[in-house]
């Protein structure tokens, strides 16, 4: 059915409109060379998507941006689905409209979501083929854009450090929906030519985010040279003795806060505990456990998951470590209560013993927990966590000198606030760590005063610049 010429003239909040569009490009020297024989019976198709912001910005004239889909990224979920559309256009403040524009993958090009990247392909040809799509982006652009003239046409680059992937598993999760595991490769810093792969998850709901990732090194020395073998054709094993995910070592990193406290737990024998709100992959879980000696427990609300956790990134539920499929935050309410009042739910009686230990509380919470709202962008912990009956609960399973870790993605300023105001009311000092990457910080809420917490000499302190970069315990900064 052909469009209506009159669609795009207005901004309809979430509208969202796809279509096959003629691509109008010449055909490249090489590559398309075959494909320009056949053009008289065949015309490579492009596939265009149209998406207006959720909330219209109020600033006029509207911007419009336009984005070429990567070679050979056409079926990625970024860019093949209308919420990794939304992420992209959240990405850059302001924007009214974004126009997507890839090669049709039923033409030809798609073969599912693994790839290889092509870089003579992504840039020799992309200033060439932004001028042969800036009429088309025109046309798609509202009609209040062009009272003062002809609008400038701005193309965004979309950039990230990917290589190659391969797919190992599609499924689907209860409460998470679709996801997908897959083997990367990406660039090293640093220009060395080596090879770094990494083992991630991710959701379809918000897909240009890796929901976790773990280090995987290849199991015999092969494709490391120009011509061998590819990422699909090598075999890995999990390295779970490092945290590359972005804002897990900073989360580790503040158990310096009370490297005293945990120091004498080991000292008596007794090994420091942790609770950790959401699973993912498990890296956080068995870090804790393998090389900081922690007994941890484990839940999340969705069995796939853990099931994932397991079977594809080293996750072991046995001595020290055990997880658990449950609301997290329901649990912290009923730990709470059975803990003082000693009620509890009869489906939770069978891991009480995990939950029970030192003085029956924990040292540490963890929480890795998001909201799962994608009209209003990535937002971390969920409001629901922050409410006070729940930080009372959590704050009332925590021992003397225990402290309460919460990865935060604020959708703005006014949130993180809020949420700091909120913390603060319960808990005795609250600290942060800036993770760097421009969307989390890491907020340290502690039940008493832990005092000075740069004593470079005291075991475990030592154990976790060993293991772990001292530049994120050196970052953390009282607020």
């Amino acid at each position: 059915m052909a469009l209506d010429k009159s669609t795009f003239e207005t901004l309809v909040p979430s509208r969202f409109v796809t279509f096959a569009f003629p691509d109008p490009s010449p055909p490249s020297a090489s590559g398309d060379r075959h494909r320009h024989r056949h053009r008289h019976r065949h015309r490579r198709l492009l596939q265009v998507a149209v998406l207006d912001s959720p909330v219209q910005p109020s600033a006029a004239p509207p911007r419009v941006a336009a984005m070429l889909v990567p070679c050979h990224r056409e079926r990625d979920w970024i860019f093949s689905t209308e919420p990794g559309h939304l992420q992209l256009l959240l990405g850059t403040p302001g924007l009214s409209r974004l126009v997507l524009i890839g090669e049709d993958p039923v033409d030809g090009r798609g073969r599912g979501l693994g790839f290889r990247r092509r870089t003579e392909c992504d840039r020799s040809r992309r200033d060439g083929r932004e001028e042969s799509l800036r009429r088309l982006v025109l046309a798609l652009s509202p009609r209040i854009c062009f009272e003062s003239g002809v609008p400038e046409v701005t193309f965004l680059s979309y950039e990230d450090d990917l290589v190659a992937s391969v797919v190992l598993e599609v499924c689907i999760g209860e409460f998470v929906g679709e996801m997908l595991v897959e083997d990367v490769e990406i660039e090293r810093g640093g220009g060395c030519g080596e090879r770094e792969f990494r083992r991630r998850l991710r959701f379809k709901r918000m897909p240009n985010l890796v929901q976790t990732q773990v280090r995987i090194v290849p199991r015999e020395d092969r494709g490391e040279t120009e011509g061998g073998f590819g990422i699909e054709d090598m075999q890995f094993r999990i390295d779970a003795g490092v945290l590359v995910h972005p804002y897990l070592a900073p989360m580790a990193a503040s158990l310096s806060l009370i490297g005293f406290h945990i120091d004498e737990r080991i000292q008596k024998g007794l090994r420091p505990k942790a609770f950790c709100a959401g699973v993912g992959g498990g890296a956080l879980l068995a870090f804790l456990r393998g090389r900081l000696g922690f007994e941890v427990l484990g839940v999340d609300v969705d069995e796939m998951v853990l099931r994932v956790a397991k079977q594809y990134f080293g996750l072991e539920d046995g001595d020290f470590l055990r997880v658990v499929v449950g609301d997290a935050i329901e649990w912290i309410e009923r730990l709470a209560s059975w803990k003082t009042q000693g009620t509890l739910g009869a489906v939770y009686s069978r891991d009480l013993s995990v939950a029970d230990g030192i003085d029956g509380k924990f040292d540490v919470i963890m929480v890795d927990l998001d909201s799962s709202d994608v009209s209003t962008g990535l937002v971390a912990p969920p409001l629901e966590f922050v409410r006070k009956p729940v930080l009372l609960a959590a704050r009332s399973l925590l021992c003397e000198f225990g402290i309460l870790v919460i990865n935060v993605i604020p959708p703005d300023r006014l949130f993180y606030e809020t949420m700091i105001n909120k913390v603060r009311d319960v808990f005795h000092d609250l600290y942060e760590i800036d993770v760097g990457n421009g969307e989390n910080f890491v907020l340290i809420a502690t039940v008493a005063s832990v005092g000075d917490c740069s004593e470079s000499d005291v075991s475990f302190i030592m154990k976790l610049n060993s293991v772990l970069s001292g530049a994120y315990m050196d970052s953390i900064r009282k607020i």
